[in-house]
Protein backbone atom coordinates (compact mmCIF):
# COMPACT_ATOMS: atom_id res chain seq x y z
CA UNK A 1 0.00 0.00 0.00
CA UNK A 2 0.90 3.60 -0.87
CA UNK A 3 1.14 5.02 2.40
CA UNK A 4 1.12 8.98 1.67
CA UNK A 5 -2.59 10.49 1.83
CA UNK A 6 -4.11 6.80 3.12
CA UNK A 7 -6.38 7.07 5.67
CA UNK A 8 -5.95 4.44 8.64
CA UNK A 9 -8.09 4.13 11.23
CA UNK A 10 -6.60 2.78 14.69
CA UNK A 11 -8.54 1.35 17.34
CA UNK A 12 -6.84 2.23 21.01
CA UNK A 13 -5.03 4.69 18.94
CA UNK A 14 -4.55 7.12 21.84
CA UNK A 15 -1.70 5.54 23.87
CA UNK A 16 0.73 3.28 23.91
CA UNK A 17 1.21 0.60 21.17
CA UNK A 18 -2.11 1.86 19.21
CA UNK A 19 -0.32 5.73 19.56
CA UNK A 20 3.43 4.68 18.56
CA UNK A 21 1.50 2.93 15.42
CA UNK A 22 0.17 6.09 14.52
CA UNK A 23 3.14 8.62 14.62
CA UNK A 24 5.45 5.82 12.77
CA UNK A 25 2.76 5.69 9.95
CA UNK A 26 1.47 9.36 9.94
CA UNK A 27 5.39 9.85 9.79
CA UNK A 28 4.66 8.40 6.26
CA UNK A 29 2.05 10.27 5.25
CA UNK A 30 -1.01 8.04 6.43
CA UNK A 31 -3.85 10.43 7.94
CA UNK A 32 -5.19 8.91 10.76
CA UNK A 33 -8.66 8.10 12.53
CA UNK A 34 -7.76 7.32 16.36
CA UNK A 35 -11.10 5.29 17.95
CA UNK A 36 -10.39 5.49 22.02
CA UNK A 37 -12.32 5.18 24.77
CA UNK A 38 -11.72 8.30 26.49
CA UNK A 39 -12.26 11.77 24.76
CA UNK A 40 -9.05 13.26 27.10
CA UNK A 41 -6.72 10.72 26.28
CA UNK A 42 -7.75 11.52 22.37
CA UNK A 43 -7.40 14.93 22.31
CA UNK A 44 -4.15 14.50 23.83
CA UNK A 45 -2.91 12.14 21.20
CA UNK A 46 -4.15 14.07 18.17
CA UNK A 47 -2.77 17.14 19.56
CA UNK A 48 0.33 15.96 19.80
CA UNK A 49 0.30 14.42 16.27
CA UNK A 50 -0.82 17.38 14.80
CA UNK A 51 2.48 19.04 15.99
CA UNK A 52 4.71 16.71 14.25
CA UNK A 53 2.59 18.01 10.98
CA UNK A 54 0.39 14.74 10.83
CA UNK A 55 -2.82 14.42 10.21
CA UNK A 56 -5.36 13.09 12.54
CA UNK A 57 -9.08 12.98 14.07
CA UNK A 58 -10.08 11.42 17.14
CA UNK A 59 -13.42 9.50 17.48
CA UNK A 60 -15.02 8.19 20.98
CA UNK A 61 -15.96 4.76 20.54
CA UNK A 62 -16.67 1.53 22.70
CA UNK A 63 -15.09 -1.23 19.96
CA UNK A 64 -17.92 -3.38 21.62
CA UNK A 65 -21.04 -1.79 20.65
CA UNK A 66 -22.05 -2.98 17.31
CA UNK A 67 -24.49 0.46 16.55
CA UNK A 68 -21.75 3.12 17.49
CA UNK A 69 -19.02 0.98 15.42
CA UNK A 70 -20.76 1.29 12.09
CA UNK A 71 -21.94 4.89 13.13
CA UNK A 72 -18.14 5.78 13.84
CA UNK A 73 -16.87 4.25 10.71
CA UNK A 74 -19.35 6.03 8.92
CA UNK A 75 -18.37 8.73 9.83
CA UNK A 76 -14.68 8.41 9.57
CA UNK A 77 -15.62 7.78 6.16
CA UNK A 78 -17.71 11.06 5.79
CA UNK A 79 -14.80 13.15 7.40
CA UNK A 80 -11.77 12.03 5.63
CA UNK A 81 -13.28 11.14 2.62
CA UNK A 82 -12.22 6.86 2.62
CA UNK A 83 -11.29 4.53 4.92
CA UNK A 84 -8.19 2.60 3.04
CA UNK A 85 -6.42 0.64 6.78
CA UNK A 86 -7.74 -0.88 10.02
CA UNK A 87 -5.44 -1.58 12.65
CA UNK A 88 -7.39 -3.78 14.93
CA UNK A 89 -5.01 -2.54 18.40
CA UNK A 90 -7.90 -1.95 21.28
CA UNK A 91 -7.62 -4.30 23.98
CA UNK A 92 -7.85 -4.82 28.03
CA UNK A 93 -6.91 -7.57 30.43
CA UNK A 94 -8.63 -8.74 33.57
CA UNK A 95 -6.28 -11.52 34.60
CA UNK A 96 -6.88 -14.44 37.10
CA UNK A 97 -5.95 -18.26 37.76
CA UNK A 98 -9.04 -20.41 36.59
CA UNK A 99 -9.44 -22.01 40.20
CA UNK A 100 -7.46 -20.90 43.13
CA UNK A 101 -6.42 -22.93 46.12
CA UNK A 102 -6.18 -21.46 49.47
CA UNK A 103 -5.59 -23.16 52.84
CA UNK A 104 -6.44 -26.21 51.27
CA UNK A 105 -10.10 -24.74 50.25
CA UNK A 106 -10.69 -24.65 46.41
CA UNK A 107 -12.32 -21.56 45.15
CA UNK A 108 -13.26 -20.33 41.85
CA UNK A 109 -10.77 -17.86 39.90
CA UNK A 110 -11.49 -15.99 37.27
CA UNK A 111 -15.18 -15.27 37.05
CA UNK A 112 -17.83 -14.63 34.05
CA UNK A 113 -17.67 -10.99 34.32
CA UNK A 114 -13.61 -10.46 34.18
CA UNK A 115 -13.89 -13.48 31.25
CA UNK A 116 -16.73 -11.65 28.57
CA UNK A 117 -15.16 -8.07 29.28
CA UNK A 118 -11.31 -9.28 27.37
CA UNK A 119 -13.52 -11.43 25.06
CA UNK A 120 -16.47 -8.14 24.03
CA UNK A 121 -13.31 -5.80 23.91
CA UNK A 122 -10.47 -8.08 22.35
CA UNK A 123 -12.25 -10.24 20.04
CA UNK A 124 -15.92 -9.33 19.77
CA UNK A 125 -14.36 -5.60 19.45
CA UNK A 126 -12.17 -7.07 16.93
CA UNK A 127 -14.94 -8.21 14.66
CA UNK A 128 -17.12 -5.63 14.55
CA UNK A 129 -14.41 -3.35 13.54
CA UNK A 130 -13.23 -5.48 10.73
CA UNK A 131 -16.73 -6.60 9.50
CA UNK A 132 -17.62 -2.99 9.16
CA UNK A 133 -13.85 -1.47 7.77
CA UNK A 134 -14.26 -4.46 5.06
CA UNK A 135 -17.87 -3.63 4.36
CA UNK A 136 -16.33 -0.02 4.01
CA UNK A 137 -13.59 -0.98 1.74
CA UNK A 138 -15.43 -3.25 -0.61
CA UNK A 139 -18.38 -0.73 -1.09
CA UNK A 140 -15.93 2.11 -1.94
CA UNK A 141 -13.66 -0.26 -4.21
CA UNK A 142 -11.17 0.22 -2.21
CA UNK A 143 -8.30 -2.50 -1.89
CA UNK A 144 -7.38 -1.94 1.84
CA UNK A 145 -5.59 -3.23 4.77
CA UNK A 146 -6.93 -4.79 7.75
CA UNK A 147 -4.02 -5.14 10.26
CA UNK A 148 -5.07 -7.29 13.80
CA UNK A 149 -3.02 -7.17 17.38
CA UNK A 150 -2.92 -10.41 18.41
CA UNK A 151 -0.22 -11.63 21.05
CA UNK A 152 2.42 -14.25 22.42
CA UNK A 153 -0.14 -14.92 24.61
CA UNK A 154 -2.34 -16.74 22.42
CA UNK A 155 -0.77 -19.71 22.88
CA UNK A 156 -1.42 -19.95 26.57
CA UNK A 157 -0.39 -17.95 29.25
CA UNK A 158 -1.20 -18.71 32.77
CA UNK A 159 -3.53 -16.57 34.88
CA UNK A 160 -4.90 -15.19 31.30
CA UNK A 161 -7.55 -17.82 29.97
CA UNK A 162 -9.78 -14.93 28.80
CA UNK A 163 -6.94 -12.76 26.97
CA UNK A 164 -4.96 -15.83 25.68
CA UNK A 165 -8.45 -17.53 23.72
CA UNK A 166 -8.83 -14.02 22.68
CA UNK A 167 -5.79 -13.11 20.84
CA UNK A 168 -6.12 -16.98 19.80
CA UNK A 169 -9.26 -16.04 18.05
CA UNK A 170 -8.18 -13.00 16.36
CA UNK A 171 -4.81 -14.82 15.10
CA UNK A 172 -7.57 -17.46 13.70
CA UNK A 173 -9.63 -14.61 12.54
CA UNK A 174 -6.67 -12.97 10.30
CA UNK A 175 -6.29 -15.90 7.95
CA UNK A 176 -10.20 -16.68 7.67
CA UNK A 177 -10.70 -12.79 6.51
CA UNK A 178 -7.56 -12.83 4.35
CA UNK A 179 -8.91 -16.09 2.58
CA UNK A 180 -12.05 -14.34 2.29
CA UNK A 181 -11.55 -10.60 1.21
CA UNK A 182 -8.50 -11.73 -1.20
CA UNK A 183 -11.23 -11.56 -3.78
CA UNK A 184 -11.98 -7.49 -3.07
CA UNK A 185 -8.09 -7.36 -3.01
CA UNK A 186 -8.73 -6.70 0.58
CA UNK A 187 -5.14 -7.99 2.63
CA UNK A 188 -5.21 -8.89 6.27
CA UNK A 189 -2.17 -10.03 8.52
CA UNK A 190 -1.30 -9.46 12.37
CA UNK A 191 1.69 -8.93 14.74
CA UNK A 192 1.93 -10.97 17.97
CA UNK A 193 3.60 -9.11 20.04
CA UNK A 194 5.98 -10.12 22.79
CA UNK A 195 6.06 -8.16 26.55
CA UNK A 196 6.59 -4.43 25.37
CA UNK A 197 6.89 -1.16 27.47
CA UNK A 198 3.78 -0.26 27.94
CA UNK A 199 1.12 1.00 30.75
CA UNK A 200 0.42 -3.02 30.85
CA UNK A 201 3.64 -4.08 31.44
CA UNK A 202 4.48 -0.94 33.80
CA UNK A 203 1.74 -2.64 36.12
CA UNK A 204 3.76 -6.06 36.47
CA UNK A 205 5.50 -6.21 40.44
CA UNK A 206 9.09 -5.38 39.89
CA UNK A 207 10.58 -9.03 40.46
CA UNK A 208 8.23 -10.39 38.31
CA UNK A 209 8.99 -8.40 35.73
CA UNK A 210 12.50 -9.10 36.19
CA UNK A 211 12.25 -12.58 35.87
CA UNK A 212 10.09 -12.00 32.61
CA UNK A 213 12.80 -10.17 31.29
CA UNK A 214 15.66 -12.58 31.89
CA UNK A 215 13.45 -15.26 30.38
CA UNK A 216 13.39 -12.93 26.90
CA UNK A 217 16.60 -14.41 24.64
CA UNK A 218 17.34 -10.62 23.92
CA UNK A 219 16.94 -10.01 27.38
CA UNK A 220 14.78 -6.81 27.48
CA UNK A 221 11.21 -5.68 26.81
CA UNK A 222 10.30 -4.25 22.99
CA UNK A 223 9.05 -0.86 22.60
CA UNK A 224 6.12 0.07 21.23
CA UNK A 225 8.14 1.67 18.27
CA UNK A 226 9.38 -1.94 17.48
CA UNK A 227 5.84 -3.26 17.15
CA UNK A 228 4.99 -0.23 15.03
CA UNK A 229 7.94 -1.22 12.60
CA UNK A 230 5.84 -4.39 11.98
CA UNK A 231 2.52 -3.30 11.96
CA UNK A 232 4.02 -0.55 9.04
CA UNK A 233 5.68 -4.10 7.14
CA UNK A 234 2.26 -5.52 6.83
CA UNK A 235 1.07 -2.33 4.86
CA UNK A 236 4.02 -1.93 2.44
CA UNK A 237 4.00 -5.47 1.61
CA UNK A 238 1.73 -6.05 -1.12
CA UNK A 239 2.13 -10.18 -1.11
CA UNK A 240 1.80 -10.19 2.76
CA UNK A 241 -1.57 -11.78 3.51
CA UNK A 242 -2.94 -14.20 6.15
CA UNK A 243 -0.14 -14.69 8.31
CA UNK A 244 0.59 -13.54 12.01
CA UNK A 245 4.33 -11.69 12.38
CA UNK A 246 5.49 -12.86 16.04
CA UNK A 247 7.74 -9.99 17.44
CA UNK A 248 9.01 -11.19 20.73
CA UNK A 249 12.84 -11.27 20.86
CA UNK A 250 12.62 -14.98 20.17
CA UNK A 251 10.73 -15.81 23.19
CA UNK A 252 8.06 -17.74 21.81
CA UNK A 253 9.77 -20.81 20.24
Amino acid sequence: MQMKGAVIAITGGARGLGFAMARHLGQQGARLALLDLERDALDEAVNALLSLGIEARAYELDVAQEDAVSETFAAVVADMGSLDGLVNNAGVTRDGLLIKVKDGRVEKGLNLKQWQQVIDVNLTGVFLCGQEAAYRMVEAGVSGVIVNISSISRAGNMGQSNYSAAKAGVASLTVTWAKELARYGIRVGAVAPGFIETEMTASIRPDVLKKITKGIPLGKLGLPEDIAHSVAYIFANDYFSGRVIECDAGLRV
